[in-house]
């Protein structure tokens, strides 16, 4: 198969009709580049499945034009419903996912056969426009090879995705660089309204603590990007210790580095020079895909100070360092 890089402004036509037929597209969201398909389609959704490489156990995020969509896909009694409108309102469009129940309108494929369906309304214009014309929500996980880096510009894509798939859109780097914020609201047997925030992203927990009490758990396999290995390079990544004698050379090693230039080691990524979270986030994927490219043998990663948005680079960081000590 042959794959077309086009602008998105020029391709969004080119865009549509594929959708239309059941193909999926590689489109640009302000999180990162997703691989879209018509979300009531069960054999776009798998063609979707096969072009990832994705287990079939791993649901998938659906893209809403708006609010007014949520009626399609979930079913809300009014206690929840309040909170979920009052979120949309605040966050969406934008880098928030909602874990909701579900309508038996989804296709158990979407959700892994779970009894509930994760939703976003994006805030990326050509993603928004697809979806204005197309009328349907769109099932859109990373446009990438299942368990490596996520895409953060159209030529990501290309290497992960070529011969894959008919077409990419190109609309230019990716404004947050992580994924979405996945949170699931529900009632405690109190009547109390719990924020359980599922995977870290834009949307912090200080943002979230107007709307519920907010926690972080994790429910791996139960939500998209939930796995505990995920967001991976194809070199064995640790993490990095100052004052450790490496038991290879340096100059064999590449570093991830948070702000400041640390030398000796064959290739070297700084996140942001200026210490800035959000930078870094933005930054994150990419340099991590340049060291990955890089002609050296294993990877190192610096931390980062948990905090904003920092919680998120470090959950994508977690599950893509080696569970094994170096060598």
């Amino acid at each position: 198969m042959e794959t077309v890089l086009l602008k998105a402004e020029e391709g969004i036509d080119a865009a549509l009709c594929l959708l239309k037929k059941g193909e999926v597209v590689a489109l640009p969201t302000e999180t990162v580049y997703g691989l879209a398909a018509n979300a009531f389609s069960p054999s776009a959704v798998a063609s979707l499945f096969q072009a990832k490489g994705r287990p079939l156990s791993d649901p998938l995020i659906l893209h809403l034009l708006d609010a007014s969509w949520l009626d399609l896909v979930v079913e809300l009694d009014s206690s929840i419903k309040e909170v979920v409108l009052a979120l949309g309102a605040a966050f969406w469009p934008g880098p928030l996912t909602l874990l909701l129940p579900r309508r038996e309108t989804v296709a158990d494929l979407v959700t892994a056969g779970l009894p509930h369906v994760a939703l976003r309304v994006p805030f990326h214009p050509f993603f928004r426009k697809i979806l204005s014309k197309l009328k349907l929500p769109l099932a859109a996980p990373s446009a990438n090879r299942f368990g490596h880096i996520s895409p953060t510009s159209a030529s990501d894509v290309m290497a992960e995705l070529q011969g894959r798939i008919p077409l990419i859109l190109d609309g230019g780097p990716c404004h947050y660089g992580v994924e979405s914020t996945i949170l699931r609201p529900f009632l405690d047997a109190q009547g109390e309204m719990m924020l359980q925030i599922l995977r870290p992203g834009p949307i912090t927990a200080s943002m979230l603590e107007p709307f519920g009490k907010v926690f972080s758990q994790s429910l791996h396999g139960q939500a998209p990007g939930s796995l505990e290995s995920h967001y991976a390079p194809r070199k064995k990544l640790f993490w990095y210790q100052e004052r450790v004698k490496w038991p290879v050379p340096k100059s064999k090693i590449g570093l991830l580095a948070f702000s400041k230039r640390i030398t000796g080691f064959g290739a070297l990524e700084v996140l942001s020079s200026q210490g800035d979270l959000r930078e870094a986030a933005a930054s994150l994927y990419g340099a991590l895909r340049r060291l990955d490219e890089s002609d050296v043998d294993f990877l190192l990663a610096q931390e980062v100070p948990p905090l904003g948005i920092g919680v998120a680079i470090m959950d994508r960081l977690q599950r893509a360092v080696s569970k094994k000590p170096f060598l």
